[in-house]
C-alpha cells in the first residue's frame, strides 16, 4: 500500500539524517502519513518535522528540509517538498500512477484484498432480532451495516464470522404463543380474544392460518386450556423461515444462527455461567431475586439475573451468549451492532464481560439509529401488514435491496436518518445509487463497443495516460485499499458508498474530457490505436474498482441498465 511505502521511505530518511549526524539521535514518534485536504498540496503529506520540533530542537522547516535531503528515491515517488509550517508534502510519479491500471487490472476481482498483521478472528452479530414479529426497516439499516463490515474485515485479511442471535426463549416467546393459538382457535369458530399485551399485526393471523393448513387441528386443546408450547415453537420457526427469506432479499447471509433456547439445556451454558459469576464472587441474592453485584464493577447500579420468580431476564441470557462467543469460542474481536434503544445494555454488557474473566475492550458494540420512511416529504408510519412498524421487505419490494443497502449506508451508524423512497426509485443522476451503477454500466458499454471494433484493453501501454482527468481517476482508484484498511480499524462503513459516488463522478469527468474510442462523439482531438488501447486499460480498471466497492456493499454490478 503506498502510504505504507512513504511512511517507511520516511522513516529511513529520518534513521539516514540521524547516522550523518544531521538530526539527534532522538526516538522517532510514529510516522503518521495523511491525505492534504487542498489537492494542490500533494497527494499525501507527513507532519513529522513538527512532531520532532522539541526533541531535537530545531525549526520544523529545517527539520523537513533535512528528511527531504535523506529520502531514499524511490518509482513511487515525483516529487517531495518542504511546506509551512512543517510539512512534507509528497507527490506520486505520473508514470507509477500509470502503471497502477495494470496493477489493478491484474488483480481483478481481488483488488483491495489486504493482508492482516494480526490476523484476527472476528465475529460480527447483526441484526438479532426476535423471532415474534417481521423485520423493520430499521432492521435492515443493521442488516446492510453488519455484512458490509464483515465484507470489509474479509477483504481487510481477517477471518470473519457472521452470526444471528435467535431469540427463542423467554416472557416474549410465552406472549407470542399465547396471541399465535387465540388466532389459530379462532380459525376453528372460537371466540378467543387476542392477549392485552399480545402482538396485533395481520401477520400472526397470517402464520396461524399457515400452520393450520400444514397441521390441521394438531394444537386445538379444549376450550380454557391454556396455549400449548407446541404452537408457539411452530410459529417461531415459521416466523424464522421468514426473516431468514427477507435478509436474503437483502444480499444477506449468515455464518450461523444461535438459538438463545440452547443456552438453557440441562447442564448448560447458562448454569454454567451463573456459577462461573458466583465463584468470581459477583452474585448477590436479595428481594427474593439474584443480582450480577455490577456496582463492583463500576456501574451505578446492580442487575437482576434471575427473577424473583425463577425465570431468567434478557440480560442473562445475554452474557451466558457472550461467555460463549468470548470464552468457549475465543473470538479475538466481537462486534454486535444493536438499534440505539439499547443504549443502556451497552456498558453493563461490558461490565459482565469483565465479571466472567473476559476482556472487555474485545467486544465493540455498534449503535444504530432507527431510519424515518419519507414519502414527498412525508413521514411514512405504519404498515398495513405488521400494524406498528413498516416493514423491512415492504421498503425492498418498492424500492430494490440495492437501493436499500444503498441508503442504509449513506449515513453513519450514529446519525439519524431520513431514506427518501421517491428518490431511491428514480432512475436520474439525482439517485446516488443509480449513479454508481450507472458508471459501472458505462464502463461495460464502452468496453463492448471497443471490442465491435476490435479494440481491447489487452497490450495498451498505460504510460500514454498523461491527461489530467486520466491520472485523477488513477488517483481516486487507488484509494480503496486505503480505504479498507481504515473502514476495517474504525469500524465505519458509511465511508464506502461517498467513495463510489467520489468514483463514479471522477470517472464522468474523465468520460467527458476525452475521447476513448475514434467513433464515440464529435471531436477534433486526434487519438491513435495505442491511445484508445490505453484508455480501454483505464476504463477495465474502473470498471474492476466500481464492481469491487459494489461487491463490498452487498451490492450488484450491472452492466446494462
Amino acid at each position: 500500500m503506498i502510504r505504507d511505502r512513504i511512511a517507511e521511505l520516511v522513516k529511513q530518511a529520518a534513521h539516514a539524517a540521524q547516522q550523518a549526524g544531521d538530526l539527534p539521535a532522538v526516538a522517532l514518534p510514529e510516522v503518521t502519513i495523511e491525505r492534504p485536504k487542498i489537492a494542490e498540496h500533494g497527494d499525501y503529506a507527513t507532519n513529522l518535522p513538527l512532531r520532532l520540533q522539541r526533541a531535537v530542537g530545531g525549526k520544523p522547516l529545517e527539520i523537513a528540509a533535512v528528511l527531504c535531503r535523506h529520502l531514499p528515491a524511490d518509482a513511487a515517488l515525483g516529487k517531495a517538498e518542504v511546506a509551512p509550517p512543517g510539512f512534507i508534502n509528497f507527490r506520486l510519479d505520473e508514470g507509477w500512477l500509470a502503471d497502477q491500471v495494470n496493477e489493478v487490472l491484474r488483480a481483478g476481482e481481488r483488488y483491495a484484498t489486504l493482508e492482516a498483521s494480526p490476523r484476527k478472528r472476528v465475529q460480527v452479530e447483526f441484526v438479532s432480532a426476535n423471532p415474534t414479529g417481521p423485520l423493520h426497516v430499521g432492521n435492515g439499516r443493521g442488516a446492510a451495516l453488519g455484512s458490509t463490515l464483515a465484507n470489509v474485515l474479509a477483504a481487510a485479511g481477517h477471518d470473519v464470522a457472521t452470526e444471528y442471535y435467535v431469540n427463542d426463549a423467554g416472557t416474549q416467546i410465552e406472549t407470542f404463543t399465547r396471541t399465535l393459538y387465540a388466532r389459530y382457535e379462532q380459525l376453528f369458530g372460537r371466540a378467543s380474544e387476542i392477549p392485552r399485551d399480545g402482538y396485533p399485526g395481520a401477520y400472526m393471523a397470517e402464520i396461524a392460518q399457515q400452520i393450520k393448513e400444514q397441521q390441521g387441528e394438531r394444537f386445538l386443546l379444549p376450550p380454557g386450556q391454556p396455549a400449548p408450547a407446541e404452537i408457539g415453537e411452530a410459529g417461531i420457526e415459521l416466523m424464522v423461515d421468514q426473516i431468514r427469506a427477507d435478509l436474503t432479499s437483502l444480499n444477506v447471509h449468515y455464518d450461523a444462527w444461535f438459538r438463545e433456547k440452547t443456552l438453557y439445556e440441562e447442564g448448560g451454558r447458562y448454569e454454567q455461567t451463573i456459577r462461573l459469576l458466583r465463584e468470581r464472587g459477583y452474585i448477590a441474592e436479595r428481594e427474593g431475586a439474584v443480582w450480577l453485584t455490577s456496582t463492583d464493577l463500576g456501574e451505578d447500579k446492580d442487575n437482576v439475573l434471575v427473577r424473583s420468580g425463577g425465570a431468567p431476564t434478557y440480560f442473562a441470557s445475554d452474557i451466558a451468549y457472550h461467555r460463549n462467543k468470548l470464552l468457549e469460542r475465543g473470538f479475538d474481536q466481537v462486534i454486535d451492532i444493536w438499534g440505539a434503544d439499547h443504549q443502556g445494555h451497552v456498558s453493563r454488557l461490558k461490565a459482565a464481560v469483565d465479571a466472567i474473566g473476559g476482556d472487555p475492550a474485545v467486544l465493540t458494540i455498534i449503535l444504530y439509529q432507527l431510519v424515518t420512511l419519507r414519502r414527498a416529504g412525508e413521514a411514512v408510519r405504519l404498515s398495513k401488514r405488521a400494524g406498528e412498524i413498516v416493514t423491512m421487505r415492504e421498503v425492498i419490494d418498492e424500492v430494490g435491496a440495492d437501493a436499500c443497502r444503498f441508503f442504509f449506508l449513506l449515513r453513519s451508524a450514529d446519525s439519524q436518518m431520513d431514506f427518501d423512497v421517491e428518490l431511491a426509485k428514480r432512475r436520474s443522476s439525482e439517485n446516488p445509487v443509480f449513479y454508481v451503477q450507472y458508471a459501472h454500466a458505462r464502463t461495460a458499454s464502452v468496453l463492448e463497443k471497443g471490442a465491435e471494433d476490435g479494440l481491447t484493453p489487452e497490450g495498451g501501454d498505460v504510460r500514454l495516460l498523461r491527461h489530467p482527468s486520466e491520472l485523477a481517476l488513477i488517483r481516486k482508484m487507488i484509494q480503496l485499499p486505503e480505504l479498507v484498511r481504515t473502514v476495517s480499524q474504525t469500524l465505519e462503513p458509511h465511508h464506502l458508498p461517498h467513495y463510489a459516488i467520489d468514483l463514479a463522478q471522477t470517472f464522468t469527468a474523465f468520460y467527458d474530457q476525452v475521447r476513448v474510442l475514434g467513433r464515440e462523439k464529435d471531436s477534433d482531438e486526434a487519438i491513435t490505436e495505442a491511445v484508445s488501447r490505453a484508455r480501454l486499460a483505464l476504463v477495465a480498471a474502473t470498471q474492476v474498482v466500481l464492481a469491487r466497492v459494489l461487491t463490498l456493499m452487498g451490492m450488484s454490478a450491472p452492466e446494462r441498465m
